[in-house]
């Protein structure tokens, strides 16, 4: 009897960011310095002009359960997103999602708001936000589908989605809990106004 697991063998654009990602993480792991320099600062963005690091923060990750969590998300609603859009359109919604998650937080976070989470953390790191507008993608295409939440309960992707956007905006209020809650907030946002208007095709299930 044949078994299978998850959504099928790994796309070109997935496969490519799972490996960026793991080797951004051992190399951060042996040199912890460079997370300053790939991290998302607000300070080195205005101040030294890094533009990079709108980019490269999506690829180091603060530890193990961190990366983990993202790329499995990445494999189980980025393979079925990459086999529909195809590569390219794949590939410029995600770093369009990741994007905007960064300037979000950026914008938020020197803004004297209660969520202004740069002020209390230097940094912002990880693909969370580029990976909840996947989730976003998924929810608008898929809503029926099932999520296991703590592979136990099972709930629709649009109601999982409704609930990670409430409880980021939630604990985004409170500000200083060293996530980026704001970034998550604005990877749904981007992915949403990105996809509305353009490829938004409503799958019937």
């Amino acid at each position: 009897m044949m078994y299978s697991f998850g959504p099928g063998r790994l796309t070109p654009a997935v496969k490519a960011i799972m490996i960026a990602n793991i080797a951004v993480f051992v190399l951060t792991y042996f040199a912890p310095a460079l997370i300053v320099q790939f991290g998302l600062r607000p300070a080195d963005l205005f101040g030294q002009f890094a533009v990079w690091q709108l980019v490269t923060y999506m690829f180091v990750h603060a530890g193990v359960s961190h990366i983990f969590f993202n790329m499995l998300t990445l494999y189980f609603v980025g393979v079925e997103l990459e086999n529909m859009w195809g590569t390219k359109y794949f590939t410029k919604y995600y770093f369009a999602c990741g994007l905007g998650a960064g300037l979000t937080q950026v914008l938020l976070g020197i803004l004297p708001l209660p969520f202004a989470n740069q002020f209390y953390y230097p940094s912002t790191v990880g693909a969370s936000g580029a990976i909840f507008g996947l989730l976003m993608a998924y929810a608008l295409y898929f809503p029926t589908r099932m999520f296991l939440v703590f592979f136990i309960f099972p709930v629709q992707a649009r109601y999982f989605v409704m609930i990670l956007g409430g409880l980021s905006l939630l604990f985004s209020l409170g500000g200083g809990s060293g996530v980026a809650h704001t970034a998550h907030l604005g990877g749904l946002i981007t992915g949403y106004l990105y996809l509305k208007g353009k490829r938004l095709n409503i799958i019937s299930e």
